[in-house]
């Protein structure tokens, strides 16, 4: 999948909270008008979906500010909410004139409700001595919530908040005199991140509740985030290997990268919440809860060689779990790492020693640089793959499984190249641009590479370019796919520099464009509902909340006319209801799948609640 987003030691990810020290000194500069205008004529002449920003689209973006500044509805009242709807129509109009008023005069509004929450917590809720005996919940997701209607009633909720943080605390180990202290750290520190808000992060934030009513994928990136972007893009960094997004004041663990410590070591898991970082094996852990994604990834990044410890809070037990601590030693994560890598399985099959080859494939990647510069070994996902498949031939391998789980995609080209080491030749995938025009790329080598038995396994973060890789070989019947409905990325997006269109002295950013849509060799698309297993295997994370239909502004899925291909008879539906038949009878057998899909069960159960006791 494609993402606004590169390889670091410690992947960002921009989202949600936004806090200010003086509401006064946060005023619009004119570039930022300058900014509006251009991206807002952009996204109107260049965006796929081509939808004009009016009224309509005020409205939504208006909400969506609202929701970016406060998603847990903790700080805004109702009245402040409706008070809001002055610029509910004219976002559209003010945007194409240069405003950007609505920013900053709701964001003064958020910056004296942020000051009262805090001063209330820190004055009156860190010292308590809650009674725990008492029979009550907290729902820490507030999405469907309704705003409160007095101060009273954002007391009560946020008593729960705190009492909720103090119970993990004293689950965790603490003494009462240290949750306190904790606590109050904590939230001093909210204090700090407030008074570090800059109007350049104000600006970030409304813009892309602009941005994102088109699709989610379209962004504003601020200058800073520009150059941040751009030092990602190197092929070496230094780091645990993990990428990371605030989220309702904590900072979680999305995505473990292959090759870094923090997927070595085993300890650290996708979705855990960090709470404390320190500094080689005996430095004092900082509590980073409400802190800045950047501060906490300064504590995070260092040297290679240099110890770092992080405070988990896992998974798997949720905030209200005991937190646990993990050693971790930063390294160099070079591309090498994320290269495919194969290994060999030996089972029992009817009776004989059966061999079965796995490539596991990260991301599809390529040294473009190096390709361009004519270097015979440069890096590429087929290059690496071809050579792979042909050791696991040598080895005499009955099959060979393609493990595309958290794969987020990458290459283009390389996900069409991949496919044709396992195909004769034809279509793959199909691209239509805003104005209707498809392409399609296809293979043309007539050679098949391999042609054995090929399962293709997925997981719910399998994205974008690994879709277009499993959806061709299901569409060819060349394989069986395995696993978990994919994440359901179907659109290409281009970077376009601001400053090619503004001329001030001020620095610019960036705004990344959707301005394409994959179609597989069907004419189906891969956008909102992703490539369906032939063999579906228990998922813990549903499309509600995982994956492309997860966001109301997501493009949705259609059909196009189906490209001229030619299947194979290596799989149909016979064989493929056959292994199924064959996979529900293993599950009554089976001890290891047993236990894997109650694992699988309980995994869910714990993501998707949304109710803890407090007592």
């Amino acid at each position: 999948m494609s993402r606004s987003f590169a390889v670091v030691g410690v992947f960002l990810v921009w989202v949600g909270l936004a806090v200010a020290q003086d509401s006064e000194q946060f005023k619009p500069k004119p570039v930022f008008g300058k900014e509006a205008r251009v991206i807002s004529y952009v996204l109107d002449n260049n965006h796929y979906r081509k939808i004009k920003l009016n009224d309509s689209l005020s409205a939504a973006i208006l909400v969506r500010y609202i929701t970016e500044l406060d998603n847990s509805k903790t700080y805004f009242l109702a009245s402040d909410v409706k008070s809001f709807d002055r610029y509910k129509y004219s976002i559209d109009d003010l945007t194409r004139n240069e405003n950007v008023t609505p920013a900053f005069e709701i964001y003064k509004v958020y910056d004296q409700r942020y000051k009262e929450r805090m001063n209330y917590v820190l004055t009156t809720l860190v010292n308590q001595n809650f009674d725990y005996s008492i029979d009550e919940y907290y729902e820490p997701n507030r999405e469907k919530a309704t705003w409160a209607t007095s101060k009273e009633e954002l007391n009560e909720i946020w008593r729960k908040i705190i009492k909720s943080q103090a119970l993990s605390l004293k689950l965790a180990g603490k003494k009462p005199d240290e949750i306190t202290e904790t606590l109050k750290t904590r939230y001093q520190r909210f204090a700090k991140t407030f008074s570090q808000f800059t109007s350049e992060d104000v600006f970030g934030i409304y813009m892309n509740s602009i941005t994102e009513a088109y699709d989610p994928h379209t962004n504003y990136m601020s200058p800073k985030q520009s150059d941040l972007f751009k030092q990602q893009m190197s092929l070496s960094l230094e780091g645990i290997g993990a990428q990371l997004q605030s989220e309702n004041d904590y900072t979680k663990i999305v995505r473990i990268l292959p090759g870094g410590d923090a997927q070595k070591s085993g300890k650290v898991n996708e979705n855990d919440l960090i709470i404390a970082v320190a500094q080689g094996k005996d430095g004092e852990m900082v509590d980073v809860v409400g802190w800045r994604l950047d501060d906490v990834v300064k504590l995070i990044k260092g040297p290679k060689g240099t110890v770092v410890r992080l405070m988990i809070l896992p998974a798997k037990t949720g905030v209200n779990g005991p937190a646990q601590e993990v050693v971790l030693v930063r390294d160099k994560i070079k591309l090498e790492d994320q290269a495919a890598k194969k290994e060999v399985i030996n089972y029992q099959l009817n009776g004989r020693q059966a061999k079965l080859g796995v490539i596991s494939l990260p991301s599809f990647y390529m040294d473009y640089e190096a390709y361009q510069k004519g270097d015979p070994n440069y890096k590429s996902t087929t290059r690496d793959v071809k050579q792979l498949v042909g050791e696991l031939k040598a080895e005499g391998v009955d099959g060979i499984v393609m493990d595309l789980r958290n794969n987020g995609g990458g290459s283009l080209p390389e996900a069409v190249d991949l496919t044709g080491l396992f195909i004769k030749n034809g279509p793959v995938v199909q691209v239509k641009n805003s104005s209707s025009k498809i392409d399609v790329l296809a293979d043309d080598d007539k050679e098949i590479f391999y042609s054995g038995p090929l399962v293709v396994l997925t997981n719910r973060f399998s994205a974008s370019a690994s879709e277009i890789f499993a959806g061709a070989i299901q569409d060819y019947q060349r394989g069986v796919v395995v696993g978990e409905p994919t994440f359901g990325k179907g659109t290409v997006q281009t970077v376009l520099d601001l400053s090619r269109f503004i001329n001030d002295d001020e620095p610019v950013g960036d705004l990344k464009l959707t301005f394409q849509k994959f179609y597989r060799v069907t004419g189906s698309s891969t956008q909102h509902k992703g490539v369906s297993p032939d063999i579906s295997l228990p998922s813990a994370f549903d499309a509600e909340h995982f994956g492309e239909s997860a966001s109301p502004s997501a493009l949705p899925w259609d059909v196009i006319r189906a490209a001229s291909f030619q299947k194979t008879t290596d799989v149909n539906e016979r064989v493929v209801a056959a292994l199924n038949k064959s996979y529900q009878d293993r599950v009554r057998y089976d001890a290891n799948l047993k236990k894997f899909i109650s694992e699988t069960d309980i995994l869910r159960k714990n993501i998707n609640e949304n109710t803890h006791f407090i007592k």
